[in-house]
Order: C-alpha cells, then structure tokens, then sequence
C-alpha cells in the first residue's frame, strides 16, 4: 500500500524540481516524503533520492541510501525502477573510483531495461539516465544508442523530447577525443553540437531545454572557441548560457571551467591558469583529464611551448589511465568467469538449493554437515578451517552492501582457484568460510593458509572496493571419529577460536 496520490504528486514534483536544475529545491522535498513513505512509493522516493544526491554529489550518503532503495525495490519489484536503479549505482561505482563495479551495474541496468514490454515515462528515464552514466563511464557509443531508446520511447508515448536533448553526452565524447589527440574529431563533433543549438534557437526550443543542457551547448561554443574555432551563433554569447540556473554539480563544473575556456579564447591565458589553479571540478563532469588539457591550451596562448607540451602529455595520461583499467578489467573478468565456471562445476555435486549457498555458489552449511559426518563415519580424519574476512564491515559501510556481496563472491572464486582437487570449500555464513582437508597434517594445513591468505590479499580490491582492502585470518582444528573434537559444531567453535587469536597476533595469518 502507497501513501497516496498527494504523495505521488509530490515525487513527480521532485523529478520536475531537477529538470529546472532546482536541486537543492527538491532535497528538501524529497526529505519530507521519505520519513511517511511506503511500499513501492518508499522504493521511488528512495530511488529519487538518490538522484538528487548524485546531482549535489553528496557523497557520504550514497551507500546509505542505494541500500535502501535496493532493498525497498527487492519488496516492490518493478523492471524499469531496477533499470534506473541500477544506472545510479553505476554513477555512485564511478565516483567511488571503482570501474568493476561501474560496469557491472551498467551491464545490469542495460539487460533489466531490455526485458521490459510495457512502456511508460518511468522507462524513459531509465534509459536517459543510463544514457548519463554510460557517458560519464566513456561508454560513448553506448551511451548514444541508449539515449535513442529514450528518444524513442518517448515519441511512442506522446511525450515531449527537449529535455532528452542532453547535449552533455556529445560534449563529453568530443573531449574525450581531443584529450587522447583527435582534435579534429572534437572539433567535428562541438561543431554538430554548437549546429544543433542554433537550430533549436530557430525552432523556438531554447526555453523548453534543461538548464544543464544549455550549460553544456555553453561549454561546446567556449570548448570550440578554445582550439581556435568560434561558433557560429555570434549573437549567443557562450557566457550566458554557462549562467543558467542549475544548482547541480555538473553545472557548476561546466561553469567553472567554461569560464576557463573562454579566457583561453580571448587570449587571457594567466587568468585562464589562475582559474584552473582554484576550481573544484568533479572527474565524472568532463573526465579527470579536462584540467590538463586546457592547461596545456592556456600555457600554448601564452606562448610557454614546454610547459604546454608537458601539461598536454600528462592530459593523455590521465585520460588513458581508464582505457588501462578497461583492458585489466578485461582479464580480471575472464579468470573470474574461469573461477565462476570452476566453483559451478563443484557445486553440482551437492544438487539441489538446500545444499547450496545461493550468493556465491558454494556449498552451505548444512553440505558442510553432511560432507564432514560422512568423513568422520568412515574413519578418517579430517582438518577444518574457519576463514573470516578481516574488517569486512567496512566495505558494507562504506561502499554498501552490493559491494560486500560482490567481495564474497569474488573471495568465494578465489577458494575456488587455489584449493587442491578433493579440499573443500563452503560458506558458513556471513563473511565465514570454512574449508576442509582430508587427511592432511597441520604442516600442509600450514601451507594451504599461506596460499589462502597470500591469494585473497594479492586480489585487486582498489578496483573494487577502493580504500578497503580485503584480507582473511584462518584458524584450524582437527576432527577424528575417536578424537576429542567429532562433530563440525565443536571443530568450528575450537577452530574460530584459533582464528580469533590469530587476529591478535601481529601480521596473522
């Protein structure tokens, strides 16, 4: 049950309240939905929420809030709200500095959006937003298309399709371009942007524009004018447009260093680098390169030829470090598939979901049970491990509980990769796992927690979870039919004990 149509109203209100780039305006808003809001209300005013966060950047309530919203549209399930979901959670990976998952929630968004026959004003702007986050990931094709299926979407609805101009998309592919060398692609593509504006001028379309997408048509015309190329709309001064009232983040970056590029152009090079010295731009805007390059642009004005050749090689730099992570992200993808496969093919022997731990794949604890009695009724003895992720909240605080699953799943395929053929690997619970090693002396159980420990630790998380590594601590006890320990509760409490003294001694392991 939802808290009404006054209610509803009032998130459409919301949504309105961005479109005018009114970001602050529809916080407070949305803050006095929240606190009465249910059902699959809650699940949009949460989701709405977390838009309105990423336009102020306030970041230190993104995991809080995606938390949330995920769970309250796990109650409520509905395709396009998981699609545009899942497409503000890429944009929170990306300013967590974690391209993996970026991808991983692009990839998710793009495959639920798909599914989905009935088409509504909610799937257009999932696709739009999607269209956002693809750009602001370098997904530029990808981002183009997506914004076509908005476009599309919307013709079929009736609606209007100014705000889906978004010409921010095109502007961040042409300095993408012009960051990594091709200023003449840049040039091409700023030029169709800057064309597009004055035929929008013509047709009487500026007033129906957002306000984000005239400071983007501002920032192509002084981008333009910056590699020596005024636009061609002499009576709209690209200042002007870089004024329009929008309170969000990307606003006031397109702002700050739209003033930059304009003093670049009429040939005021130190106030251009003054400029730049003091702005507080964000990455997600124009790429972490953007600064560089018009740095490298300033000191060329000014005649400084060294200083703007070093300024411009540190600008293909930076913007090459993402085609970097890409190509790593790559091969990491493939050897996770390659575990994933490897971790499926083990799993098949414990059939059915009673045995099988529905996160990572892995045997349960209820297999664990059965596979130890079984050992200990033949008569063999037997050496179990508890394996517990070290400082494993901080990844669910910090970066949210998605993230926390994608680590245990990760840390799950590495078990996979590293134990012998006949170890076996389950998850206990939580983030607990236990193996166990058949006829083995504690002089090998030695050596298997080395490996353990070196191959969770040797992970890269900063992908990943940046800012909180990932390590594990093991503590081992033994289980024989006529030993003190014979049953997997008492072997788990002796062997958690062992690992939590482990955790007391310095570099445990």
């Amino acid at each position: 049950m939802g808290v009404g149509v006054g209610s509803a109203a009032e998130l459409e209100h919301v949504r309105t309240l961005l479109l005018a780039g009114r970001c602050a305006e529809a916080s407070a808003l949305t803050r006095r939905i929240l606190p009465t809001a249910v059902g699959a209300d809650r699940a949009d005013a949460l989701t709405q929420y977390l838009a309105v966060l990423i336009n102020l950047r306030r970041s230190g309530e993104y995991s809080a809030t995606m938390d949330a919203a995920f769970e309250a549209t796990r109650a409520h399930p509905d395709p396009a709200r998981i699609g545009l979901l899942h497409s503000f959670a890429a944009v929170v990976a990306l300013h967590d500095g974690s391209l993996e998952r970026c991808v991983w929630h692009l990839v998710l968004s793009a495959r639920t959006l798909n599914t989905v026959d009935l088409t509504n004003a909610t799937l257009v702007r999932a696709w739009h937003n999607l269209a956002m986050a693809y750009s602001y990931a370098g997904f530029h094709g990808h981002a183009l298309s997506a914004i076509a299926r908005a476009r599309a979407i919307a013709s079929s609805l009736g609606m209007q399709t100014a705000h889906l101009a978004v010409p921010g998309i095109r502007v961040r592919h042409a300095v993408f371009l012009d960051q990594r060398g091709d200023t003449h692609g840049c040039t091409r593509i700023l030029r169709d942007v800057v064309y597009d504006l004055d035929l929008r001028r013509r047709s009487g379309e500026l007033s129906m524009l957002r306000p984000i997408s005239i400071r983007a048509y501002g920032y192509a015309i002084a981008r333009l004018a910056t590699l020596g190329h005024p636009g061609p709309m002499a009576d709209t001064h690209p200042g002007v447009l870089l004024r329009a009232h929008d309170d969000s983040v990307t606003a006031n970056d397109f702002a700050a260093l739209g003033a930059v590029c304009l003093a670049i152009a009429e040939r005021r090079p130190m106030e251009a680098l003054a400029r730049l010295e003091t702005a507080e731009v964000s990455d997600e805007t124009l790429g972490a390169a953007e600064g560089h390059r018009l740095n490298a642009l300033a000191h060329l004005v000014a005649g400084r030829t060294a200083d703007a050749y070093d300024a411009d090689r540190r600008a293909f730099r930076v913007a090459s470090a993402s085609d970097e992570k890409l190509r790593d992200l790559f091969v990491e993808g493939m050897a996770a598939r390659v575990d994933h496969e490897d971790l499926r093919r083990r799993a098949d022997w414990y059939a059915g979901a009673a045995h099988t731990d529905p996160l990572t794949g892995l045997p349960n604890r209820r297999a664990l049970e059965q596979y130890v009695n079984g050992l200990v009724a033949r008569g063999e003895s037997l050496v179990l491990g508890v394996c517990d992720l070290d400082d494993f909240k901080a990844v669910n605080t910090v970066h949210g509980h998605l993230s926390g699953d994608l680590v245990l799943q990760r840390v799950a395929g590495v078990f996979s990769r590293v134990m012998r053929r006949g170890d076996f690997v389950s998850r206990y619970g939580g983030d607990e796992f236990v193996v166990v090693l058949a006829t083995t002396s504690q002089e090998e159980a030695s050596e298997i927690a080395r490996r353990i420990v070196t191959a969770v630790s040797g992970e890269d998380w900063e992908s990943l979870v940046p800012g909180t590594p990932v390590s594990v601590t093991i503590g081992w006890a033994g289980i024989s039919e006529d030993g003190p320990i014979t049953t997997v509760t008492e072997a788990f409490m002796a062997a958690d004990h062992e690992m939590l003294k482990a955790k007391e001694m310095p570099c445990a392991s």
